[in-house]
């Protein structure tokens, strides 16, 4: 969800445009024509106007299927790649799936990281890892922002290889017995699912051409996320926790695909057993699944996902860092995208807002 600090915190923000590929800019904020329910409105438009929201630079909503609301902050537009932060945990999650549908890996059986035989990590399984709950120590955040494992992978001085850097560190309680979410479990898994599609043994040009062409064949080709664009590190690792880009219609189809049960168009893109296995809470907590957050009581009661005080407990979502957010609200048929940059210890308003605009959607109508 969070980058693990604010320390770069006017770089990152800058990052999300930096990486794009902007639209013709625009002199004013922008609304796409589209039929939004009228109660709904305000609570859509607030997300530009109100500045307690931070900057929102790109917000749809869709309503089975349909785009109701589509508005950009200036300078961006539907042709504009916006960068996912940690929703790129989701995209990891659902390539993941798409292995395990093959047999290619197992959710029960230890997790294939060569580094970790021998020790007590190598119990750790798949399906831990995915819920966060490796047991591993590994710092996501804290009063040394330098000295996190994740700025240090993404920016610093292990970030020649993020794979060596999240396998290298040891284990501190048991796995499966506590949830601490942290980027370099999903740089693991990455790594993972390029050995599965590259073998252990592939140089780093390989991995990012075999990773590159699985994307796009098993994910951003069938569910039309033709804008997808993930990023690597130089051995070749795809940085499965952090660097995604791609349009905000894009992120939206990738909610869609979700919604519909993994189909798109009458084809199944992804397992209908796996969407309902990131949407199950964990064991160690249930405010998360299969690297995705659910809208549910959190194990420590806090308020930093979603809105479970307020909103419908069947929502789930891919979260990034500076308010990235796509929704997925099965009762209501409901798919909400909302891409911008508000700092992390400021996305209450964003979380509160959010919660009034997906309760001021009515229910879909059913045909």
């Amino acid at each position: 969800m969070a980058l693990a600090s604010l320390l770069l915190a006017p770089l990152l923000g800058a990052a999300g445009l930096a990486c794009a590929q902007p639209a013709a800019p625009t002199a004013t904020p922008a609304r796409i024509p589209a039929t939004t329910p009228a109660a709904a409105l305000p609570a859509a438009d607030a997300f530009f106007t109100d500045p307690a929201l931070g900057e929102t630079r790109a917000l749809i909503v869709l309503q089975d299927g349909k785009r109701v609301y589509e508005r950009y902050g200036t300078g961006i537009g539907p042709g504009t790649r916006l960068i996912s932060w940690s929703m790129a945990k989701s995209i990891t999650s659902t390539l993941i799936g798409e292995l395990v549908a093959d047999g290619r890996l197992e959710l029960d059986t230890p997790a294939p990281v060569p580094e970790w035989k021998g020790d007590a990590r190598g119990r750790t399984t798949l399906r831990q890892l995915l819920h966060m709950a490796s047991g591993v120590r590994h710092v996501e955040a804290g009063p040394e922002p330098e000295r996190s494992d994740t700025n240090r992978a993404l920016f610093a001085d292990t970030s020649a290889d993020i794979y060596r850097a999240a396998v290298a560190e040891p284990a501190e309680v048991p796995p499966g017995t506590r949830f601490q979410y942290n980027t370099l479990t999903t740089h693991i898994l990455a790594r993972l699912l390029s050995d599965a599609v590259a073998g252990p043994k592939a140089t780093p040009d390989q991995r990012r051409r075999a990773v590159r062409a699985f994307i796009n064949e098993r994910l951003a080709q069938p569910v039309g996320m033709a804008s997808l664009l993930c990023e690597f590190d130089p051995a070749g690792n795809l940085y499965g926790g952090s660097l995604c880009h791609a349009t905000a219609r894009d992120w939206a189809a990738f909610g869609q695909l979700y919604l519909d049960g993994g189909v798109v168009a009458g084809v199944a893109v992804v397992r209908p057993d796996w969407v309902a296995f990131v949407r199950t809470p964990s064991p160690a907590n249930p405010g998360y699944g299969g690297q995705f957050w659910l809208n549910r009581k959190p194990f420590d009661g806090k308020d930093e996902a979603l809105f479970w005080r307020k909103g419908p407990p069947d929502a789930y979502a891919a979260i990034g860092h500076l308010g990235q957010y796509v929704i997925v609200v099965p009762s209501k048929r409901l798919v909400v995208v909302r891409l911008g940059k508000t700092q992390d210890d400021a996305l209450q308003p964003v979380r509160d807002g959010l919660a009034r605009l997906v309760n001021a959607v009515p229910a879909a109508v059913a045909p």
